[in-house]
């Protein structure tokens, strides 16, 4: 497995309003936008700063979610989304509607970045931030609208900090950067739940990834008969109690990639390919469990940060992080 590498510095955008970003994440999931569109926001921001003034590398990205509102329909156990009438088709008629979901998101990104600016001062690394926060104010992310927050303090202003070398010290710079990721919830990997869960016998065999999936993405509430028996007449009586097995806190399900279905094709051979440049491969979803937690929960940025691993013998492009390792580890 591939591990996150050790970024020098993190880049904080914090307190983005994304405006109708994509809540459909995957064909069996919706609600927040996958961490692949998180990924590929990063890989976008790192080309457009490519011809700037402010050229960055960047490695990773974490993300923390302060409010939400899914563009859904209000009332009863069953929502929809809320839909627009697209264009009308060329003779005039009116089209048909593809169901497009919408999410207004509240969040801050951080980014493990590396970069030249390890001999700047703070003032020009804080100058650096705030160059980078222009030009992500005039993007897009997951389909949505980026708008810079708009009153500018310390708690909404970009920073670019460097991360200091002693795990020690690292650990207490990161204790009080947190502070101001509060209130929020920060998304983390939970693929050893999944693998867990995997494992736990179903009449002597193991329980087949899909229902162990869908087993975690639910409330399972179970009834137990409960006997008492009354001291004073010795009768016995008998009450239900109802409980669930969800133990590990907010656990959702979530899209991390990408599975291959086909061989890798050369360029230029598939028809409407959308770059005639560059190998292209059928995919399907891939999909594990998250889950959200208060950043104060955090103890260091790897267990935050989300990196892309492929491996093109298996046909894998997933998004990993490291916090169930981490936890492990400690």
């Amino acid at each position: 497995m591939s591990t996150l590498p050790r970024s020098p510095a993190l880049l904080v955008l914090p307190r983005l309003r994304i405006q109708s970003a994509n809540a459909i994440s995957s064909p069996l999931t919706h609600g927040f936008p996958s961490m692949t569109a998180f990924l590929g926001f990063m890989w976008a921001l790192e080309r457009r700063l490519a011809d700037t003034d402010f050229a960055i590398g960047l490695q990773s990205v974490g993300v923390i979610c302060h409010d939400f509102d899914e563009q859904v329909t209000d009332g009863g156990y069953v929502k929809a989304f809320r839909l627009s009438r697209n264009p009308v088709d060329r003779d005039g008629s009116t089209a048909a509607i593809v169901e497009e979901g919408r999410i207004h998101l509240d969040i801050t990104l951080v980014f493990g970045v590396k970069g030249r600016f390890a001999q700047q001062d703070d003032a020009q690394r804080q100058a650096f931030a705030d160059g980078i926060g222009s030009i992500v104010a005039s993007m897009r992310l997951a389909g949505g609208s980026v708008f810079a927050p708009t009153r500018h303090d310390q708690r909404t202003r970009p920073w670019l900090r460097m991360v200091d070398q002693d795990p020690a010290a690292a650990r207490d710079q990161f204790r009080r950067w947190r502070r101001y990721w509060l209130p929020g919830f920060a998304l983390v990997a939970r693929d050893d739940l999944l693998q867990q869960r995997i494992g736990l016998s179903q009449n002597g065999t193991k329980a087949p990834p899909m229902d162990a999936w869908l087993d975690l993405s639910r409330f399972n509430w179970r009834s137990r008969r409960i006997e008492t028996k009354n001291e004073n007449t010795g009768e016995s009586n008998a009450r239900i109690e109802w409980a669930h097995d969800r133990t590990e806190g907010w656990i959702v399900p979530i899209p991390v990639g990408y599975a291959a279905l086909s061989d890798l094709h050369e360029p230029g051979t598939v028809r409407n390919a959308r770059d005639q440049g560059t190998p292209f491969r059928f995919v399907e979803s891939l999909y594990s469990i998250g889950q959200w937690i208060g950043p104060h929960h955090l103890s260091h940025p790897d267990q935050l940060l989300w990196y892309a691993h492929s491996d093109d013998a298996q046909g894998v492009y997933r998004c990993r992080n490291d916090y169930a390792r981490s936890v492990s580890d400690n």
